[in-house]
């Protein structure tokens, strides 16, 4: 079962191009700045910690699911369900490598676009957690997909939307607390749904062609084609 069924490819191909768009434009806008745009100032104040009580624990409890322990604690949730639920190597291998694409390309990005925040050594530009977050649901959006056999409409649906809510909700954390500008989680978000279709493409693409290849030709095909064996082999080998 592909990863990326063939009817959402033009759908979320378009989407992930435009969401590449994005993150170009937020990069060009904000390199090089140390301080709140104008959409941030209107969100909520970045520099400061927007919640208190019951609301920052929730705002701690979902960062620390984009932190390393948490984000592994994740993955390692989804790899189980894939290999013990569905024996889906594919999906287990996908849920692994589609989280470590989008924070690897966002932590270069960071150094590519350079905004800070509360410093000169806190590069915010684009949010990794809110990447993570989104590729999580993207990549489980996609696997329900498959397992639902949904359609182009309902399944791009269901992508979109859980990629939304993922997003949204770390996104909300990450300026909650001030460790991210709003825009920052934009662009993080934008991210994971430019790079988690391809990502699922890739890897159909390469398990598709790892499953079509031939095995190796045995050195001796038949036996008519075997060289003579010598009288220590023909009397039943080296005793």
């Amino acid at each position: 079962m592909r990863l990326l069924p063939a009817s959402l490819r033009p759908w979320l191909g378009a989407v992930a191009g435009l969401a590449a768009l994005v993150v170009l434009v937020l990069g060009v806008r904000y390199a090089g700045d140390g301080g709140p745009g104008r959409v941030d100032r209107w969100a909520v104040p970045p520099t400061a910690d927007s919640v208190r009580g019951v609301w920052r624990g929730i705002a701690l409890a979902v960062d620390f699911l984009g932190e390393p322990v948490g984000a592994v604690g994740v993955v390692g949730l989804l790899v189980a369900g894939c290999l013990w639920r569905w024996r889906w190597v594919r999906a287990a291998v996908f849920v692994v490598v589609a989280p470590v694409v989008t924070v690897g390309v966002t932590t270069v990005l960071k150094h590519v676009v350079g905004r800070t925040i509360h410093g000169d050594g806190n590069l915010s530009c684009p949010s990794g957690h809110t990447g993570f977050a989104a590729t999580v649901a993207v990549a489980v959006g996609l696997l329900a997909v498959g397992r639902l056999g949904l359609g182009r409409a309902a399944g791009t649906l269901l992508v979109l939307a859980a990629s939304v809510v993922a997003g949204a909700v770390m996104g909300w954390a990450e300026v909650a607390l001030g460790a991210h500008y709003a825009t920052d989680t934009v662009a993080g978000w934008c991210t994971a749904l430019a790079l988690t279709p391809v990502t699922a493409w890739l890897i159909d693409a390469s398990a598709d062609r790892l499953g079509s290849s031939p095995p190796p030709p045995l050195p001796f095909p038949s036996s008519q084609g075997a060289p003579p064996l010598g009288p220590r082999e023909s009397s039943g080998g080296w005793g």
